[in-house]
């Protein structure tokens, strides 16, 4: 605007010349640069009006390692030529370059053209809304409007293929005891039966009752293969590295897409695990603390899935209370049978204490320390990893740089010589 500005000072001081004196020669040039306004704003508007712009997201939802695609369409629907326009995208997806500057649009014509977005970082990002802004040949008035909704992108986080993950089939005390009538719904369906009065009606199984001409309803089994639960440290101070991330090249591979910091390491082995045990048809439940209190309980769904993956995606290293806190206030929702994944970057060895109090309860437990010192800190993991193995827990360690898949795979060979030596 600074050109505006300037030709309306001009325009004034010639006016107030004009005024002053009388002169034909200000009075015609104080009319030129009045006619240069208005031709400049008048340009302007016509520029950013009788447009319509379309945008069209493939997904509404991807993963770390994933393209968005985009594809834009711009159409003139006027007669009248448009001499530029540029549309400007505000969406807040890192990387995503979705802004253009159209030229010399002609009547009733369109341009179109397509985005393609490697996703690098895990949230929940605003695709929109488009500032649409056009000026005169000159450049002295540029107009702005904005135009479009505002469409939600969920950005799940990076997750790795677990071959051999170390966690036990943990079948629940009882075994085939457990193969019962039960009153609630669970994933085990046992037969079909007649309607009874009192029957829920979402038990009712349709396609029978249609070909039996009576209504039918659904039996269910108790399921005798115990929860698993996912506890992830987000405590503020448990995590090290750097938190700036990177535009990845189109040809990104999985592994350059995690920064150096601990709390995406935990987040993507979270989430590794929670697909591994969802595919294999575990009840799988996640528990953390960030700046709320964050349990969902174990289910076994497609949708518990998505429901998990979720929560990850936005959840950062906020929390208040340290893993050991954290541990013992959740050991309720742990039952005898069950499993349980610790993920944490503490080097304390603190937190091994509650964890022997829950593998004696009859929990398994397997416990997966991201080294910290390979991100920065001071402090080593080599206590808290010896103190996890005495504690009856299958100790996995993870560093920065670690193929995560394999890591997971093997024993650390020191916490192995420390549980001989204490049977011993």
């Amino acid at each position: 605007m600074t050109r505006y500005r300037v030709v309306w000072a001009l325009f004034l001081i010639a006016l107030l010349g004009a005024l002053g004196t009388g002169r034909d020669l200000l009075w015609a040039t104080a009319g030129s640069l009045l006619a240069l306004i208005l031709i400049a704003v008048g340009w302007a508007w016509l520029g950013v009006n009788w447009l319509r712009i379309s945008r069209r997201t493939f997904a509404r939802t991807a993963q770390v390692g994933q393209v968005l695609e985009e594809e834009f369409k711009l159409a003139n629907l006027s007669r009248l030529p448009k001499l530029w326009v540029e549309v400007h995208d505000l969406s807040t997806l890192p990387g995503h370059a979705a802004s253009r500057v159209v030229g010399l649009l002609g009547g009733h014509q369109w341009r179109g053209w397509r985005v393609r977005t490697v996703c690098t970082q895990r949230g929940r990002y605003a695709l929109g809304p488009l500032i649409v802004s056009s000026g005169d040949p000159l450049g002295i008035y540029q107009l702005r409007r904005r135009v479009g909704s505002v469409h939600a992108l969920l950005v799940y986080p990076l997750t790795f293929e677990l071959a051999r993950f170390p966690l036990p089939a943990a079948i629940s005390t009882g075994g085939e005891a457990l193969y019962r009538r039960t009153h609630h719904v669970t994933p085990n369906a046992a037969g079909l039966r007649d309607y009874i009065s009192g029957d829920s009606i979402n038990r009712i199984h349709w396609p029978t009752s249609i070909r039996r001409q009576r209504l039918t309803v659904k039996e269910f089994e108790l399921d005798p293969v115990a929860d698993a639960w996912i506890a992830v440290d987000l405590w503020a101070g448990g995590h090290f590295g750097r938190q700036d991330f990177e535009t990845a090249p189109a040809a990104a591979t999985v592994e350059t897409l995690l920064p150096a910091s601990s709390e995406e390491y935990a987040i993507a082995i979270a989430a590794s695990v929670v697909q591994h045990l969802a595919q294999r048809g575990r009840a799988v439940g996640l528990i953390a603390h960030e700046a709320h209190r964050l349990v969902i309980p174990a289910e076994r769904s497609e949708r518990q899935l998505n429901k998990v993956m979720e929560a990850l995606a936005v959840a950062r290293a906020v929390g208040t209370i340290p893993f050991d806190g954290l541990l013992r206030m959740e050991a309720t929702l742990l039952r005898r049978g069950s499993s349980l994944v610790a993920i944490s970057a503490w080097p304390e060895p603190s937190w091994a204490i509650p964890i022997q109090q829950i593998t004696h309860s009859g929990v398994r437990v397997v416990a997966i320390v991201i080294d910290g010192q390979s991100f920065g800190a001071a402090q080593s993991s080599e206590a808290v990893i010896t103190a996890l193995a005495n504690a009856g827990a299958i100790v996995r360690v993870v560093r920065c740089g670690q193929s995560i898949p394999l890591a997971l795979e093997s024993e650390p060979a020191h916490a192995r010589q420390q549980v001989r030596g204490t049977a011993l």
